[in-house]
């Protein structure tokens, strides 16, 4: 299913089902009855007018909801961003909450999720495309469609206030999968239909809650072309690793002999494997034989030898980092130490573990509160002043990583990438999402603060995030204070007094 979105406007409607994606059935929270949740598609500079409408009854899951535009910059409509108790109060059962943006100058492959709670993990996740006429990579593929965007996730049989993150029970390519224990005769993979000579643009885009994956398509190389909707100067490799929230678009040239080929994409995770055709779909050829591939997955695995290295990426347009070009050299300069409290069970950051307010810091700002220092939840909000470039020093090691870490507003330039002792101040890779890495790493981004609002920084691992793996960038509040009580209908008003009256949350 696809849905196009035009000035006009579209409805997103969130239900509860019943779904089996593994063969294991079990109630689900949905974008339209769907896992995944339709394809959105717009066009650069478009305008998105999404009504988003709450109509969840099933009181064992969260009936309480809010849509996240991952990757969308949201420039001048901060209160569309999302994130409940950042920048808005969530939606309850029977209210609905129009999402009206634009794509301003950006293209690519993008996504969208819950983000209340861990309720996407029930389902509640999607891809969103932003196409670009002038694309700079277009002579490179034949092929871009609502066919070529793969969508990579986890699943799980049990609802998510009950789940950890060691419980993962399959792991789906478009929303196919097979668990280990389940019905064999069940059609667990997902098929891509190819022509031989025909190139593709795959977009590739991990929804998942938890794990990444290793991405590989045998017998096939992939040439990289897009990363987190910023273009990048083209990049042969066989295998990617994708952490949660990231998004790679690669071109696949379907010149081998035709035949069917496995596509792999192996959770890093104990335990994670290609028996039973778990992690496995497959590419199929036109007139290859209508079966799946001959070849045993688990026995002639292929060994990479063109991994991504992440500092192998580089900007197609040049972007100048923003700051001076030494360690420490931004106008802002935080370090941001994480640790796993095992006393509370709560990460905290610089000391604090993140826990929503009972306003959202957006209202809070809105009545009154002119910096920093006055909002909640305290040593959670990160002050940030206009026009300053920012680095944030981000040490790995914390249990539970490699950590993805996801910045909202912007995109940023990894000056120093995980697994990299070397910094970069010429030409980095930038994303909106990166990997802080393991012990000894002291993963390094830097940003340019020119979008007023709060914006949400946080692990993407949902079960993380909700464990206090977050901060707030209270960016420009004067300004965004001024411009934001002009822009923002009184809507959040009203969906903040139901979610008190209907939840009794205080």
């Amino acid at each position: 299913m696809c849905l196009c979105c035009h000035r006009s406007g579209a409805i997103l409607p969130i239900v509860n089902k019943e779904i089996a994606p593994d063969g294991f059935t079990r109630p689900a929270t949905l974008a339209w009855g769907t896992f995944p949740g339709p394809l959105i598609q717009g066009t650069k500079d478009a305008e998105f007018n999404i009504n988003v409408i709450d109509l969840l009854s099933d009181k064992s899951l969260d009936l309480a909801t809010s849509i996240h535009w991952h990757g969308l910059f949201q420039k001048h409509t901060n209160y569309a961003d999302g994130p409940s108790f950042v920048t808005q109060c969530p939606l309850v059962p029977a209210e609905s909450f129009l999402y009206d943006f634009k794509a301003l100058d950006q293209a690519g492959t993008f996504w969208y999720h819950s983000h209340f709670r861990n309720q996407y993990c029930d389902g509640l996740r999607g891809a969103l495309v932003i196409y670009d006429d002038n694309d700079p990579h277009k002579d490179l593929y034949d092929v871009d469609d609502e066919a070529t965007v793969i969508t990579l996730a986890d699943w799980y049989h049990i609802f998510n206030e009950r789940t950890s993150d060691t419980c993962v029970q399959f792991n789906s390519l478009n929303g196919k999968g097979h668990y280990p224990d389940g019905p064999l005769f069940y059609p667990s993979c997902y098929r891509f239909e190819m022509l031989h000579l025909i190139s593709y643009r795959l977009r590739v885009v991990s929804i998942s809650c938890d794990p990444s994956f290793f991405f590989s398509i045998d017998s096939h190389q992939l040439t990289v072309i897009e990363v987190d909707g910023i273009s990048v100067q083209p990049l042969l490799i066989d295998s990617l690793q994708i952490f949660v929230g990231q998004r790679y678009s690669v071109v696949l040239n379907a010149d081998q002999p035709v035949d069917n080929y496995w596509i792999r994409s192996l959770p890093d995770a104990p335990g994670r494997n290609f028996s039973n055709l778990n992690n496995l779909a497959v590419l199929h050829y036109a007139g290859a034989p209508e079966a799946h591939p001959t070849v045993d997955p688990t026995v002639n695995i292929p060994t990479s030898k063109l991994p991504l290295v992440e500092t192998n990426l580089h900007p197609f347009t040049p972007s100048p980092v923003p700051g001076r070009p030494v360690p420490g050299g931004a106008d802002i300069n935080i370090t941001l130490n994480v640790v796993l409290d095992f006393s509370v069970g709560k990460f905290k950051v610089n000391g604090v573990s993140f826990d929503p307010p009972t306003v959202p810091v957006l209202l809070q700002i809105l009545s009154g509160a002119k910096n920093a220092s006055e909002l909640l939840p305290a040593g959670s909000i990160y002050g940030l002043e206009a026009n300053k470039s920012v680095e944030l020093t981000i040490p790995g090691g914390a249990i539970g990583g490699p950590h993805p870490v996801h910045l909202h507003g912007h995109a940023f330039h990894v000056v120093r990438s995980a697994g990299n002792s070397s910094y970069n101040f010429d030409d980095p890779v930038i994303r909106d999402v990166v990997s802080i890495g393991n012990t000894g790493d002291q993963v390094t981004i830097r940003f340019f603060t020119d979008n007023p609002g709060p914006w949400f920084f946080h692990c993407h691992i949902d079960w993380h995030l909700n464990a206090g793996f977050a901060i707030v960038f209270a960016e420009d509040v004067p300004t965004f204070r001024r411009r934001i009580s002009r822009l923002m209908p009184g809507r959040n008003f009203a969906l903040f007094n139901n979610f008190i009256n209907i939840t009794g949350h205080t």
